[in-house]
């Protein structure tokens, strides 16, 4: 029998990213926007925040989640989502204002304090902050959610959720709703324990069928154990130590780049592989650039690179709740100083990382963890970290090609963010919007000082590999044989039909 009162369990996943945080390691995602101000402003020239906060409210008022805080199941420990009773959404509504001249390196520092706080854990786990002040009547807007609640895949819905397609919108319309009856301790203990239950079953039942090696099941079983294998082993083999791995704070850098994506789309149809193949071999090129300025020697260094996937199914694809997200651990091969071998082996590094289905084996020790010891989850992402399987984090999440606007005012420029982990001092994340790349780099305060060199290195490594494809010869086209027969197709078809009728780059 379903509980009568409201609470929504955390998956194992869910759960590992709230336990894994540290006083150093914030488990925040989030996202700067940078809008066309004017139709932001009240009549006296500030930003009208009173009229941002009714427009949140409309969004809030649909998406449960944002106004739910955490509790703990008695005795067990585990996370569970709950109304809260005082929910207040001026406390995660914020607005501060640059001094002039509000250029962009005053707003990098801005984000930079604000990413480096942790969230309340007595309050919903997210924070938006309004930025004036800055340069040509700009307003920018600091989005953190806990990564708990939400990875890259939700955060481009949660996004479209706030935004509109519409640069003239009706006023939003806020959905009346009262906070539900929390669970009892007895009731979530209760409810936990009976989430539990279920698995022994099921496992027995998988086991006796593989036994019996009856229907799919034996395969699929076994290629989930294969898959767990291969994970195992990229993640508890450690990396090479370099200049990117120290000891990091609590203090963040922020910093970003813009690319035009066709330049992207046409160095990938000149020279091959796929746009994350691409952004992989400009990290690899840059970080590889930035080490030798360092002193390090990069013949042997074995540095590799964790690429978040997005394992959504059909029925989660535009969900806003949860993390739906695997990982790729892939080598980046800094030893080679000739970039389009580079670009060829990590495109080989990337193939084999997908055969070998890491991500797979991943879901499979989640689902595991999440039925029988929840807790495991936890205990892996906190010490997986410690033995340093990957150097950096590196993350691309597509967004829209059309252009967006909140409450009126066009969306210029979004740059997404993505958290550190122990021993990692730079992550990249990417987000793609109206026919741009937005590159975002987190960074911590002392351990890269120079973070600026390392975003200006990602740049030329770009602009050598367009450079590479322009001069490459473009691909041929379709041969005239294949040409002439789908043109005799076509006329085939016509006849039977009788008479119906059917550059980019800029840096700030």
């Amino acid at each position: 029998m379903a509980p009568h009162y409201a609470a929504d369990r955390l998956s194992a996943l869910d759960a590992m990213f709230l336990g894994i945080e540290s006083h150093s390691a914030h488990m925040h995602v989030g996202s700067i926007s940078i809008f066309e101000g004017d139709a932001l402003r009240a009549p006296g020239g500030g930003i009208d925040m009173e009229k941002l906060r009714r427009g949140m409210e409309a969004v809030v008022s649909h998406t449960p989640r944002l106004r739910q805080k955490i509790e703990r199941t008695p005795v067990i420990g585990h996370p569970v989502w709950v109304d809260d009773h005082r929910f207040n959404l001026h406390f995660h509504i914020r607005h501060t204002m640059l001094p002039p001249p509000g250029d962009d390196r005053q707003l990098k520092e801005v984000i930079g304090q604000v990413m480096s706080r942790s969230l309340d854990r007595h309050k919903p786990l997210w924070e938006m902050w309004f930025v004036d002040g800055l340069s040509g009547g700009r307003v920018a807007q600091i989005t953190k959610v806990h990564h708990c609640m939400i990875d890259g895949a939700g955060g481009v819905s949660l996004m479209m959720a706030m935004l509109s397609l519409d640069a003239d919108p009706e006023p939003p319309a806020i959905k009346h709703w009262v906070a539900s009856e929390p669970p009892s301790g007895a009731q979530m203990l209760a409810a936990e324990l009976a989430h539990r239950a279920t698995f022994p079953l099921a496992a027995l039942r998988m086991a006796s069928s593989a036994l019996a090696g009856s229907g799919p099941v034996r395969p699929s079983l076994r290629g989930a154990i294969e898959s767990l294998g291969d994970l195992l082993q990229a993640g508890l083999s450690p990396a090479s130590a370099t200049a990117l791995n120290g000891r990091i704070g609590a203090f963040r850098r922020f910093d970003w780049s813009v690319t035009d994506l066709e330049r992207i789309k046409r160095i990938k149809n000149r020279l091959g592989g796929t746009v994350n193949d691409i952004v992989l071999a400009c990290v690899a090129g840059a970080v590889r650039g930035f080490l030798l300025g360092r002193g390090e020697d990069v013949a042997c260094i074995d540095f590799r690179t964790a690429a978040p996937v997005n394992v959504r199914d059909a029925q989660n694809a535009n969900s806003a709740r949860g993390n739906f997200v695997s990982s790729l651990i892939v080598p980046l091969p800094l030893d080679e100083p000739l970039p389009l071998r580079r670009l060829s082996r990590v495109r080989d590094a990337t193939e084999r990382a997908k055969a070998a289905q890491q991500a797979r084996g991943a879901e499979f020790l989640e689902e595991l963890s999440d039925r029988m010891a929840p807790g495991l989850m936890v205990q892996i992402g906190r010490v997986v970290p410690l033995l340093r399987p990957c150097n950096t984090i590196v993350t691309n999440v597509p967004g829209p090609p059309f252009p967006l606007f909140l409450l009126g005012a066009r969306l210029l420029e979004v740059y997404p963010y993505v958290p550190l982990m122990a021993h990692t001092s730079v992550a990249v994340a990417l987000f793609s919007y109206c026919g741009r790349m937005f590159w975002g780099f987190n960074a911590d305060w002392d351990e890269l000082p120079d973070l600026d060199d390392l975003v200006t290195a990602v740049e030329a490594e770009l602009d050598l590999l367009d450079e590479l494809a322009v001069a490459a010869s473009p691909p041929a086209p379709p041969r005239r044989r294949a040409a002439t027969r789908k043109a005799t197709s076509r006329r085939a078809t016509t006849r039977s039909s009788g008479n119906q009728q059917s550059h980019g780059r800029r840096r700030k």
